[in-house]
């Protein structure tokens, strides 16, 4: 049974077409990879289905009834409202219920017995919905969901408007799971998730028995958990069945194919204009050069699918620092209360450092607090001689109206134009994206903007918060190899193992130094 059909999509962004003529169908207990490289209209697709964004031609249908849960990470949460308080909220349903169960009872006393008879029975109905939707154990359920996503370490009871916006994600991300819609709609639910939570969500998704369409640049964890795959590419989506390494098979093996038709058709269209040329001005040989330009005429051309721009980050060496990077003592970190026990960390020229351990721990916290951008709790922090910082924060909360151009200009005014657009042309933007708002550029490509200004100061050490995020593929294991290749320190945050393993010398778990229960 079709829970979604999507007919003939077609949609696009002023000059910029993102879908063209695209049909999509979903069936109950798909679970699917919705993959593409940054900026292909993953998240518009996403925003198509849900209604966020009306599509310039095509029909979007939906079967009845069905309970849809989209993970928007954009969604408002209430001040004054508690982090149970906002679970609460996934069983609103239920709740209404229970208050027309209350109504139905108070009237009871003052109806006929026929009344009487259709009320008890509308009674027994709503008393079934609940039991079957375990209502009497709600906050039981909340407890365990809360358990798995690390909520209930933070703190059920804590006002949902103190959470750092990896907080947030998880509130959103257990509200949904609490719901068991018939349909999960994930755009990157492992962004801000840690390495445990991440392991838990992988295991409750392989078990999911309702639909899922899952966006995702963690392959591994795209990989353990679908089982057909939905790739999005110049306007196109195409399906496959299997996990996303079967998909890499089936793909490579369809341009090659595609490639070798390419080059014999080629061959044969340079051969029967050859002919042509040759022999259309013969009078014995006209007709069959006429056949042959025919055939050419009616023939249906091959075209490649044209290649993306490859990102290629080079970072630009500063001179070497001092022996000394930073040195801690004694620091608390926080805001208005402690993350940390007392603090005394050493970093030195050299050394390549990942700071893991769960979200709302503090690591962002920590990296402020070394840059100086938010005051300790108590303790200091003293920086070596001779940084050259390049800072890459985690979330830029404010709207960006300035045009790519624009952005990097501002902090590289002596760049010319032909300069500014062919560093953003490096980071695997294209000339559509660089005159765009950066605004209206996706999570991914908004990274890569953010990259190419970092990529573009000299410096001797790089403070990176969450890079990852957002990144495709390319993008991720363009930068893995530039911070290999890289001379200067690094310290940095990220949840995923495969890509720091490679380019760090030492690993902090912070877990071990924060205040909170873990």
């Amino acid at each position: 049974m079709s829970i979604l059909t999507v007919k003939d999509l077609s949609h696009g962004y002023g000059s910029r077409a993102i879908f063209n003529n695209v049909s999509f169908r979903l069936l109950k207990g798909e679970h699917i990879g919705l993959i593409g490289a940054n900026g292909e209209g993953k998240s518009t697709f996403m925003n198509i289905i849900t209604g966020k964004l009306e599509p310039d031609e095509g029909n979007i249908e939906w079967s009845k009834r069905v309970r849809v849960g989209y993970l928007d990470q954009h969604t408002a949460l209430s001040k004054g409202m508690t982090i149970r308080d906002v679970l609460k909220t996934a069983f609103k349903y239920l709740f209404d219920m229970e208050n027309e169960m209350n109504q139905i009872c108070e009237r009871m006393s003052d109806v006929t017995p026929e009344e009487l008879e259709i009320l008890l029975e509308d009674l027994g109905t709503i008393q079934d919905i609940l039991t079957n939707n375990d209502f009497y154990i709600i906050d039981a359920k909340v407890e365990e969901i809360a358990k798995g996503l690390g909520l209930y370490d933070i703190g059920l009871d804590k006002d949902v408007n103190d959470l750092s916006g990896g907080q947030r994600t998880k509130v959103l991300l257990a509200k949904l799971l609490l719901e068991k819609p018939d349909i999960l709609l994930l755009d990157e639910p492992t962004n801000y998730l840690d390495e445990q939570h991440i392991e838990w969500l992988r295991r409750y998704l392989q078990q999911y028995e309702n639909a899922f369409i899952l966006i995702s640049h963690d392959m591994p964890f795209l990989n353990s958990v679908i089982n057909l795959i939905y790739h999005v590419e110049n306007q196109e989506l195409n399906r496959y069945v299997g996990t996303y390494d079967d998909f890499i098979q089936i793909y490579e093996a369809k341009k090659l194919q595609l490639e070798a038709a390419y080059k014999k058709q080629q061959q044969e269209i340079e051969d029967l204009k050859d002919f042509v040329a040759r022999n259309k001005a013969r009078v014995a040989t006209r007709n069959m050069a006429m056949s042959r330009q025919k055939k050419l005429d009616n023939m249906e051309v091959i075209e490649l699918a044209r290649e993306k721009p490859k990102p290629e980050f080079n970072f630009r060496d500063a001179r070497a620092s001092g022996k000394l990077i930073f040195e801690t003592k004694d620091l608390v970190i926080g805001y208005e209360e402690a993350l940390s026990r007392p603090l005394n960390l050493r970093m030195e020229r050299g050394q390549r450092i990942a700071l893991v351990g769960a979200n709302g721990l503090g690591k962002t916290t920590l990296l402020k607090s070394i840059l100086g951008q938010i005051k300790p709790v108590s303790g200091s922090v003293e920086l070596g001689d001779y940084l050259h910082i390049g800072y890459f924060e985690q979330e830029i909360k404010k709207a960006n109206t300035n045009t790519c151009i624009e952005e990097i200009w501002q902090d590289f005014p002596s760049f010319t134009q032909f300069e500014v657009r062919a560093a953003l042309a490096k980071c695997g933007l294209t000339t559509q994206h660089i005159e765009s708002k950066v605004n209206v550029l996706s999570g991914g490509e908004q990274a890569k903007v953010r990259l190419c200004k970092l990529i573009n100061k000299e410096t001797n050490i790089l403070i990176l918060d969450e890079p990852t995020n957002h990144l495709d593929i390319d993008a991720k294991e363009e930068l893995k190899r530039a911070l290999k290749a890289y001379k200067g320190s690094i310290l940095l945050i990220c949840h995923e193992p495969e890509f720091y393993r490679d380019v760090t010398t030492d690993v902090w778990n912070c877990e071990s130094w924060t205040t909170k229960i873990v």
